[in-house]
């Protein structure tokens, strides 16, 4: 067999070469025609890399970024509602000072959603300023007339429990006001079709955790001590393991329901004007509002070092802008806590 298929091989062999021979001239090889215009705009030109998706409010980068707008939710920090339910899925906490010298947060939503959080609370008229870039929901459990309406001015749609919207119930083991829990994918579901999904970016970010301004340029710190009034004090101390900043509401370690410790990639403490507004809380107390459009002073903790900043944001629509030494201010991808520290009676300082 084998002989034999090596003599059919060799004949077909010959057979070609014969039929070749009397053929003349060989064939001309296959031409392909480019047209000159695509060879044109081609020549040259590196293909496109790959851009990889983030999202928009953190820097980190995911597979898919999901077509949710940003929400939003009012939560208390007074020493009656802790510990608090959610924060530590948070995107962006902002805190600010209200009446008493007491914070509250607004905590921002996108990347990732807690199952509920708690306790939810009432807004303040400095909270359209914080939310109108993201063009998305504010969760809260009601406020007087003109703060509800301030948070409609700026395009941001509310969800109101006062107002018997889904989503809020009440937590029967903590007492009221402070039991008001918020279930966020509820909140999500009433997106009345014209938010910006996904919002758009707040912070820039650099590429990987360790690469922000503060990270490569700022000076070493253990401990940022954020002092916004006589009545609240939040410290920040440097994790090299988990690389993050671990909060503590004075010296009290600041955790969730769930027990987990509250924690940051990424502190940026801004100073900045509060006033106090004609309008006055259930017990008498002047309403202040922190004046967010305009400029100042700050500074940026990331990756253990902390670095001085300036802020501004030129309209109520427009987000907060970093620079160090005139260039924008890149944070670590994760998530972000602002503190919005009075000028000329609160501090900071770092260790």
């Amino acid at each position: 067999m084998i002989g034999r298929t090596v003599r059919i091989v060799a004949s077909a062999l010959v057979v070609g070469l014969m039929v070749g021979g009397c053929g003349g001239e060989p064939s001309p090889a296959p031409t392909t025609t480019v047209d000159p215009q695509v060879e044109a705009a081609t020549k040259g030109k590196p293909p496109k890399p790959d851009i990889p998706k983030v999202w928009p409010l953190t820097g980190v980068e995911t597979k898919q970024v999901a077509k949710r707008p940003a929400l939003s939710i009012k939560v208390e920090n007074s020493s009656s509602s802790r510990p608090q339910a959610g924060l530590t899925h948070a995107d962006i906490v902002w805190e600010e000072v209200v009446e008493g010298g007491i914070t509250r947060f607004v905590a921002v939503y996108h990347s990732r959603l807690p199952d509920t959080v708690e306790p939810v609370r009432s807004v303040r008229p400095m909270d359209p300023a914080i939310v109108a870039p993201l063009d998305g929901i504010l969760a809260y459990s009601g406020a007087q007339g003109v703060f509800i309406d301030a948070v409609d001015a700026s395009g941001t749609q509310s969800v109101i429990m006062d107002r018997g919207d889904p989503g809020f119930s009440r937590d029967p083991n903590r007492s009221a006001p402070h039991n008001v829990i918020g279930v966020p994918e509820t909140f999500l579901s009433q997106a009345d079709g014209e938010r910006t999904a996904p919002p758009r970016q707040q912070f820039r970010f650099a590429d990987e955790v360790g690469e922000g301004t503060a990270a490569t340029s700022g000076k070493k710190a253990r401990t940022l001590d954020v002092a916004l009034s006589p009545a609240q004090r939040s410290v920040w101390d440097w994790d090299n393991d988990s690389r993050t900043w671990l909060r503590s509401e004075g010296s009290s370690r600041s955790v969730s329901t769930s027990g987990e410790r509250h924690a940051a990639r990424n502190v940026v403490v801004l100073s900045v004007k509060v006033v106090n507004t004609q309008y006055r809380d259930a017990s008498g107390a002047p309403v202040p509002e922190t004046q967010l459009v305009g400029s100042g002073s700050g500074v940026v903790a990331s990756g253990g070092r902390v670095i001085d900043v300036k802020w501004s944001k030129k309209g109520l629509h427009k987000p907060v802008v970093l620079t160090s030494n005139g260039k924008p201010v890149e944070l670590d991808p994760g998530n972000t806590w602002v503190e919005l520290v009075p000028s000329g009676t609160g501090r900071w300082s770092t260790s």
